[in-house]
């Protein structure tokens, strides 16, 4: 094998490595820094974040802006799909059902994110095209019980938090579905440009929409509430769980199927239920850390499984 393709092969194995860092941080995301935010409305929490990250990201625009020519207005749209999906709704619809259940009990809202790998690999089947095979289904399924057991055991979801519970489901399922969406069509709004410009044009129309938003609800106003700590997480957020989180998982999505990325995504939930634990003192129980083994083995298998799509960008 030659060098060339021995460095192509290294970089496919460590692509779903990236997304699964990138969904690890997502988690620290929300269970660690996102409730120091609770006090402000959510559309200027979303919008903050993502013009934060834009700003940030200009130089690379700067320096990249050439390669918009190569962009058609599919990839304009799928851009602008990515960034009313994922960076609008799915981040504010996420951020919602963490407030009505006050960060404590996560219960619903991990459960219904559970099903975003479901939406992801329907829609991915069905616009990218994505043939996959028989052994992709059975880890996937693997991948999906090991999550249940790990965050609830043999125990069912507790929904004893009364009608805020119930609210927050609707969110939790509405942020899975504008996640796997923006999965999907993240994939597509990748194929002529690279991670790095495609980082930048999501939070650069997310913070444009979002702005649009905050200020016909009147959030923006509420920007003069944002104390000095606020703003210390703010930039934490931009660097870490929002902008560097993204950014490492456009580099690995743009070498991986949208559907093995979406398995990747489940530790999401494993990295929430470790937390709970050091954050929370939620201990788990010997289920709970058989089916973590489960999603573990389940997700490095689906890593390696090669998925034929329309829209492969490698």
């Amino acid at each position: 094998m030659s060098d060339e393709k021995l460095k192509e092969h290294g970089s496919k194995l460590f692509a779903p490595v990236l997304v699964i860092v990138a969904a690890s941080l997502w988690a620290v995301d929300g269970i660690v820094l996102r409730p120091s935010l609770y006090s402000l409305p959510v559309p200027l929490v979303v919008f903050i974040e993502s013009a934060i990250v834009a700003v940030l990201l200009t130089p690379i625009f700067i320096k990249k802006v050439s390669a918009l020519k190569y962009l058609q207005k599919k990839d304009w749209l799928a851009f602008f799909g990515v960034a009313l999906l994922g960076g609008a709704v799915g981040t504010m619809a996420i951020t919602k059902a963490l407030f009505y259940v006050n960060f404590v009990n996560l219960s619903v809202v991990i459960l219904l994110q559970k099903l975003q790998p479901v939406f992801a690999i329907l829609l991915a089947t069905i616009f990218l095209k994505e043939k996959l095979p028989k052994e992709f289904f059975i880890w996937a399924v693997l991948a999906l019980l090991g999550a249940y057991f790990m965050t609830f055991g043999l125990s069912s979801p507790n929904i004893s938090t009364g009608d805020k519970t119930t609210i927050a489901a609707l969110f939790a399922l509405l942020a899975a579905f504008s996640f796997s969406s923006s999965t999907v069509l993240s994939k597509r709004a990748l194929r002529n440009v690279d991670y790095e410009m495609g980082t930048y044009l999501r939070f650069l129309f997310t913070s444009i929409i979002m702005l649009i938003i905050a200020t016909a609800t009147g959030d923006i106003s509420s920007i003069t509430d944002i104390t000095s700590k606020q703003i210390i997480i703010f930039l934490i957020i931009a660097f870490t769980t929002g902008g560097a989180a993204i950014f490492l998982y456009y580099y690995g999505l743009k070498r991986i199927s949208a559907s093995v990325a979406s398995i990747c995504e489940l530790a999401f939930p494993l990295t929430a239920v470790v937390l709970e634990y050091f954050v929370h003192g939620n201990i788990l129980s010997p289920v709970q850390w058989m089916g973590a083994a489960v999603l573990l083995v389940s997700i490095l298998k689906v890593s390696g499984i090669s998925v034929p799509t329309l829209f492969n960008s490698n």
